[in-house]
């Protein structure tokens, strides 16, 4: 069984009894095999292995074997014509012609991209053997962002039960896929990571734009200009979300600090969902935390996508995969 966590309890229920269908392009390998048989086990809905090789179904439990599906796609010539006509179409603009299709479409993560796209899935997991660009580029060319995002970014959830008023948890973003955003770029960020918040875990997300200031009263450097600009298109865009920035991430978390650096933000040092101004010190600053701090950490997941793909650690175990999986159910849920 997964050694679950508070975090796992709330994304495990949720995700229980789910009809989703999530494809593994990563059909071959051991821990991707055991985690869909874990996460058949405990009801995560319908897994489907693209594999190109007998050998994946005597890895699994004859009683498992009728509820997993497992997918060789040069068994599908059918479904391969099908999808090397529509990828043909999505990126002939790109100069993609109809032969490269078909030699792209045999790649399995392309493959199941293909699957999702075309509705024979509803979410996608893979990285444990494939590299993270390897992963993402499909899911940028074939699902694209969903409508009102022009740019697609990543989120970390971190727990730890004696973060008070947000039911232990924070969302950071971007941790792992926009290197240096824009203004713009920063608020496709916190409208997306508002909405995994409130869509994961049903928690009202109140967003800080976090920065090395805290409201700066002097003419501001490139760098705050960007995240008040930012805020500025987020409350123009997304009236309803409560944001507010720039600030500093004690003002942003601490209730005691606010009131001295920001006794007027809506935040009031109670900030769930913090969006740093660069990829740099959010994947610095996630880690050291993980790492120092001691707390859980599950993603990065991927958000603004039409449809949910998300992207694993090479390292991650059979545990961090179920509960991928369990979340990527989740985000399929509407």
């Amino acid at each position: 069984m997964v050694n679950k966590s508070s975090i796992m309890d709330k994304i495990l229920s949720r995700a229980k009894g789910s009809n989703r269908r999530i494809v593994l392009p990563e059909g071959t390998e051991p821990r991707i095999i055991d985690a869909a048989i874990k996460a058949t086990e405990l009801g995560l809905g319908q897994m489907i292995l693209v594999a190109e090789n007998n050998e994946t179904l005597a890895k699994i439990p004859k009683h498992f074997q009728d509820k997993i599906e497992i997918i060789n796609p040069k068994s599908e010539l059918g479904r391969l014509e099908l999808y090397a006509n529509a990828f043909y179409e999505l990126r002939k603009h790109k100069s993609m012609e109809k032969d490269r299709a078909k030699i792209e479409v045999m790649n399995p993560v392309v493959f199941a991209t293909m699957m999702l796209y075309c509705d024979d899935a509803d979410g996608l997991v893979a990285g444990a053997i494939t590299k993270t660009a390897d992963v993402v580029r499909p899911a940028f060319q074939i699902i694209k962002a969903r409508e009102g995002i022009n740019k697609i970014s990543s989120i970390m959830i971190m727990e730890r039960p004696d973060i008070k008023g947000n039911d232990g948890l924070l969302f950071l973003a971007d941790c792992g896929i926009i290197e240096e955003p824009t203004s713009e770029d920063l608020a496709d960020i916190a409208v997306a990571s508002a909405t995994s918040a409130e869509q994961l875990f049903g928690i009202r997300p109140r967003v800080a734009m976090l920065s090395y200031s805290t409201k700066s009263d002097v003419a501001p450097t490139e760098s705050i200009k960007k995240v008040q600009d930012a805020v500025k298109i987020i409350k123009s865009r997304q009236p309803g979300i409560i944001v507010d920035g720039e600030m500093q991430a004690d003002a942003a978390i601490v209730p005691s600090v606010a009131k001295i650096k920001c006794p007027n933000s809506i935040i009031q040092g109670r900030a769930n969902v913090l969006v740093f101004p660069d990829l740099n010190s959010a994947n610095i600053s996630y880690k050291l935390v993980q790492r120092i701090g001691g707390i859980e950490a599950v993603g990065p997941i991927l958000q603004g996508l039409k449809k949910p793909v998300n992207d694993l650690s090479r390292g991650a175990s059979t545990e961090e995969i179920v509960k991928v999986i369990a979340l990527t159910i989740l985000q399929a849920t509407k």
